[in-house]
């Protein structure tokens, strides 16, 4: 977090200097992921199994003061997030005018950055609200960056959105707070676990916490509050539609597994709830989560194949790509075996990993392509593979990336995935179970289409006027080919990764280990 706040203050310094503006954004970048680095290890390989680091602000215990909290959950995501921040930026270096590069571009990228890690790590339900408001204020500014009418459009119908989800959210929050008496997320959870023993009534905490689920799944885009996703990529820069798909979309996402899965998930549904008092409430969520992704991998995937640009096409695509995350994560939240829920938690896990690098590899190959040959319009493209042979193999392995094409990452997500749906219908067989396995393979289908055509009508055949006078960025083709680089060592060496992912899945299960790290002993009102 300090390495991002200082960033902002510097490249906000070096406002009269472009070239060294530049420079110390991408080194912040740099500077974000190796810190991220250390972070990894000093949670994931420096103790004998993965331990949670706690660090309380002020050095006031929680629950009284600020808590961060850095487990194998949250570093999982911040590696996702350092990833595409350092390839987004350092291509943003090459690919925005340099005017505007100038004036707010980057001290607004590194604010966008700060919100998603104080996302990650914060341990206290206001403060993911704070950062969460951080993380949209850059993003608002973003979307509405080129100032013509359709941008200002998106950027006016994301910013109506998000307030009215911000203040859904706060609204819950307080009720949170009023009815357990405390915003720590740990001490949360140890209250909820026994609500006699503090005086708490479960009934409105179910409630409260749908609230909060809704405002999660519209900033993650999810069917049916997907309708600002498609205009709002479509309107930011391609680097930062990057950003929004690979790293701010999975805030919502990471939001619903830490708190339905660390903070709710001890408590019991009363008996006003009929068939599933006694349970959890991720009983309650786990049919509308379920609803919602499956929706959201038919809707996305049918709106990306009538796209007629790239970006477009990506946009949608992200839409359903998202379904196929959070449908693992409804079959963990319906499910008792706690071995299956890490394998459903993993599979979620591992796919958030391979849309993060793939869509952000599609984006930016879009961005270049948009440099290039002035257009992402697919009807005006044709022979980019023989006009740069080094493009069309990069935009090639994200598209059969996506796809699901081994060795590549996208081929480990999807089959966790699918082997996530088969174990939950052989388990118990019936209706719901064989609708998650026909979703899934509708929506691959759907990917193929897609990533097909864009492959086939975009690379092949003929150059098109356009292509055949179009000039590529050296620079930003090297950027390309470093994460294509990485998307395809991913899935060569996916075993750390899968043993990464399943630690982060157990940490979002051992609700123990993550109260004991924050609050070891009692516990108070904040």
């Amino acid at each position: 977090m300090l390495v991002a706040l200082g960033t902002i203050l510097a490249v906000l310094g070096l406002r009269s200097a472009r070239t060294a503006q530049r420079a110390v954004s991408v080194l912040g970048g740099a500077v974000y992921a190796a810190v991220v680095g250390l972070l990894t290890w000093r949670v994931m390989l420096s103790p004998a199994e993965p331990t949670p680091l706690v660090y309380q602000i002020g050095g006031w215990p929680a629950p009284f003061g600020i808590t961060l909290v850095a487990d194998a959950l949250a570093v999982f995501m911040l590696v996702i997030a350092a990833v595409v921040t350092l390839t987004a930026v350092a291509f943003s270096v090459r690919f925005i005018d340099r005017q505007n590069q100038q004036v707010f571009y980057h001290p607004l990228f590194h604010c966008l950055l700060l919100g998603v890690t104080g996302a990650f790590l914060t341990g206290d339900l206001f403060n993911l609200f704070v950062w969460f408001e951080v993380m949209l204020m850059a993003s608002y500014v973003f979307v509405a960056f080129y100032g013509e009418a359709p941008h200002t459009a998106a950027a006016f119908r994301y910013l109506v959105l998000n307030v009215i989800g911000s203040a859904v959210m706060l609204l819950a929050i307080g009720g949170l707070y009023a009815t357990t008496g405390t915003l720590n997320m740990a001490d949360m959870s140890r209250r909820l676990a026994a609500p006699a023993a503090y005086g708490i009534d479960v009934a409105p905490v179910v409630g409260l916490s749908a609230l909060l689920f809704v405002t999660f799944a519209l900033k993650a885009g999810l069917v049916p509050f997907q309708f600002w996703v498609p205009a709002a990529y479509r309107s930011a820069p391609l680097p930062i539609a990057a950003m929004l798909a690979g790293v701010t979309k999975k805030v919502g996402v990471y939001a619903i597994v830490r708190l339905y899965f660390v903070v709710f998930a001890g408590a019991s549904l009363p008996t006003e709830f009929g068939p599933i008092s006694g349970q959890s409430p991720l009983a309650f969520l786990a049919p509308v989560l379920f609803a919602m992704g499956a929706a959201s991998i038919v809707v996305g995937g049918f709106g990306a194949i009538g796209q007629s640009r790239l970006d477009g096409v990506f946009a949608y695509s992200s839409v359903g790509q998202v379904g196929f995350i959070v449908l693992p994560v409804s079959f963990a939240a319906a499910a008792q075996s706690a071995s299956f829920r890490r394998l459903a938690l993993a599979a979620a896990l591992v796919y958030a990993l391979h849309h993060a690098l793939t869509k952000s590899l599609l984006f930016l190959s879009t961005a270049a392509i948009r440099g290039a040959a002035g257009t992402t319009n697919i009807s005006r493209l044709g022979g980019l593979a023989a006009f740069s042979p080094a493009l069309g193999g990069i935009f090639l392995i994200g598209c059969v990336s996506i796809i699901g094409v081994p060795p590549m990452t996208g081929f480990f997500g999807k089959f966790l995935v699918f082997e996530a749906a088969a174990a939950r219908y052989a388990a118990a067989p019936g209706l719901v179970p064989a609708v998650a396995v026909v979703t899934l393979l509708a929506g691959a289908l759907f990917t193929i289409l897609y990533a097909s055509r864009a492959w086939v009508r975009g690379f092949w055949g003929e150059q098109t006027e356009v292509v055949a006078t179009a000039t590529l960025d050296r620079g930003q083709l090297s950027i390309l080919a470093a994460l294509a680089l990485i998307v395809v060592a991913v899935g060569v060496g996916f075993d750390p990764v899968y043993r990464f992912a399943g630690a982060a899945a157990e940490a979002a299960l051992d609700r123990g280990a993550y109260v004991d790290a924050v609050a070891p002993r009692g516990g108070g009102s904040q």
